[in-house]
């Protein structure tokens, strides 16, 4: 799986997290270390200065030379003291409270040695069993260690902000302009051809995007026009001729021989057939362009369903089927209360048309999330899956249904209408049988009397 915009986010920022932290730790460790290094040579060396490798110079030679650096400037800041092959202490300018292993060893605050909170000490033997340790400071000053720390965390803890206030503010403005394109085509899905992503003006990369992407629409709408328009023109132009074809049959019928008037019959059957694919198509038409959005009001799904189950029970017992309603709890939507009807009343149709006569059809409504789901299901022989975007095709006809009356635009009308009220039609198979699922956003108002009748 490809990861997401805030996955990305996170990732980075926490790959950044550790290599700030580690840079952060190693460059202190570092420091310390360098530190270190530095006194541990100084101190090595002024115990030179002390007594020489190889020398045997006594107790009283050795504190006359620790009272003399103790004394120089450069060596003032350095600590010595002289024990005997028993511990004792001889001499010195500090006085330590335990005993150092030989090499260089830390000092800390709990030596309690004055004017010191931390340090480095170097212990070698010096001859006659008499032992040298020579201390000098790591610190400048009392408490050094926690400022360095504070320091270090300040600087890296500044850049952790910067970075985070600037993920943050790029974040939101990636999300900004995401969320205006996902807008754009939230509404032109629902209809609104004409809807662009917004441009700001600052002439970056997301106003090229945006630009490149409204070129495309642009180009987009434009074909679709030109489409809309060959049919619209050839549905508009095809309605006169053929209303006047019907007219003059239906005259000549009333004078002719009756083996003639039925082949008339038949003829204007044809032509009203026309006629209806005419309507459908100019139809489709005028709810595509989006114009019938000033007629939204809240309507409730379930009133509607029921109203259409008592107009079509008697038509659906005339041909053999059984038509049963099953919604019980009111569902408010927002929209058009005709155009919805007759996307229903479609749906139901289609329904019969399609299943043999003894069929069961269920109409009923289900709530999911934010959406509620008109479902009409009946027990035919459903459509298989590979079919289905072939049916919801403009004059798409399947190989089964062409001998019978239709001419293809029954699920295409109610796919148009719901993308007016910005729902989704669905196809899926009900087990058997097909399942028509009409999906529309639900009242904002309804959702909040939903959540409070909750227990």
């Amino acid at each position: 799986m490809k990861p997401g915009l805030r996955s990305l986010t996170v990732g980075f920022l926490a790959a950044f997290l550790v290599a700030t932290a580690g840079t952060g730790y190693a460059t202190y460790r570092l420091t310390i270390g360098t530190i270190t290094d530095l006194v541990d040579r100084r101190i090595e060396n002024v115990s030179a200065l002390v007594a020489a490798d190889g020398a045997q110079d006594g107790a009283p030679v050795l504190l006359a030379r620790i009272d003399a650096l103790a004394g120089r400037r450069d060596t003032g800041d350095i600590g010595f003291q002289l024990t005997d092959a028993a511990g004792r202490r001889l001499g010195g300018n500090v006085t330590l409270t335990r005993r150092f292993a030989p090499g260089y060893s830390d000092v800390r605050r709990l030596d309690r040695i004055q004017g010191l909170t931390a340090g480095r000490a170097f212990t070698r033997r010096v001859g006659d069993g008499l032992t040298l340790t020579t201390i000098a400071e790591t610190e400048p000053f009392d408490g050094y260690g926690g400022v360095r720390l504070r320091i270090y965390l300040f600087g890296y803890g500044l850049i952790l902000v910067v970075v985070l206030g600037g993920l943050i503010v790029f974040g939101r403005t990636i999300a900004r302009r995401f969320a205006a394109t996902r807008r754009t085509v939230e509404a032109i899905i629902a209809g609104d051809m004409q809807r662009r992503v917004p441009v700001t003006g600052a002439q970056d990369e997301f106003d090229s995007q945006a630009q490149a992407f409204n070129r495309m629409l642009d180009r987009i709408a434009e074909l679709m026009a030109g489409l809309r328009n060959v049919s619209n023109d050839v549905a508009h132009d095809l309605r006169t001729p053929l209303a006047r074809l019907r007219s003059r049959l239906t005259t000549i019928a009333a004078g002719a021989a009756p083996e003639t008037a039925v082949a008339i019959d038949q003829a204007i059957g044809e032509c009203d057939s026309l006629l209806a694919m005419v309507a459908a198509m100019l139809r489709i038409a005028e709810i595509e362009t989006g114009r019938r959005t000033a007629g939204f009001a809240a309507t409730d799904l379930t009133m509607l369903i029921g109203e259409i189950g008592e107009t079509l029970a008697p038509v659906a017992e005339e041909s053999g089927h059984h038509l049963v309603v099953d919604a019980a709890r009111p569902a408010w939507i927002v929209g058009d209360a005709r155009l919805i009807e007759q996307a229903l009343i479609n749906g139901v149709e289609n329904a019969l048309r399609h299943t043999p006569a003894g069929s069961r059809i269920v109409m009923g409504i289900a709530i999911v999330g934010d959406r509620a789901v008109v479902r009409i299901a009946d027990d035919g022989p459903g459509i298989p899956a590979e079919q289905r975007a072939l049916a919801l095709r403009r004059f798409g006809r399947l190989e089964a249904s062409r001998q019978r009356p239709g001419h293809g635009l029954g699920l295409p009308l109610i796919a148009a209408i719901m993308r007016l009220h910005g729902g989704e039609l669905h196809l899926a198979d009900g087990e058997p049988g097909l399942v028509l699922g009409l999906a529309f956003p639900r009242d904002a108002d309804d959702q909040k009397r939903t959540v409070a009748s909750r227990p």
